[in-house]
């Protein structure tokens, strides 16, 4: 059998129980044509990146899943049929990965907050400005008011001033 990957987005109207039942009715599907849920991450209500049939918000499911192609394909048919399902995605895998997904262990934008509040590291270091005995005597004099003197200003009609 060929592992999948398949997340879908719930409306956002309906509650946690509902989502559950959903996701429940979703597994037995699979299990009733010779496969199985290898792991089930509820990632919650999320906010979608644009509006979909209305929308703004949306309750996420990840499935791992260990089936033949004939239970994928009647697990889409159920999703499309499904008046609760906004969107879905199956992909093929070569292997499941071990622990949480990353969607369950990236940040929010509350936990950057406060984790960087007093961080200072990234912070560039100030450098001191070298001693005068630390610098050449040859830079010394190329730096003096003296050495300008050779160089005339002109004004804008090109005379000397």
């Amino acid at each position: 059998m060929a592992y999948y990957e398949t997340v879908f987005i719930a409306r956002q109207d309906i509650s946690a129980t509902q989502v559950e039942e959903l996701t429940d009715t979703f597994k037995k599907v699979v299990s009733d044509n010779n496969g199985k849920i290898v792991k089930t991450e509820n990632w919650g209500l999320r906010t979608l990146a644009y509006r979909i049939k209305k929308n703004r918000k949306g309750h996420y499911v990840l499935f791992n899943i260990d089936a033949p192609g004939s239970a994928i394909h009647e697990l889409e048919r159920q999703m499309r049929i499904s008046e609760d399902v906004l969107r879905y995605l199956t992909i093929k895998i070569d292997e499941f990965e071990e622990g949480p997904s990353p969607m369950l262990t990236s940040r929010t934008r509350d936990d950057r907050s406060q984790n960087y509040e007093n961080d200072y590291s990234n912070q560039t270091s100030v450098t001191s400005v070298p001693d005068e005995a630390s610098i050449e005597p040859q830079e010394i004099e190329a730096l003096s008011p003296e050495n300008t003197s050779n160089y005339s200003e002109e004004n804008i009609e090109g005379t000397k001033i």
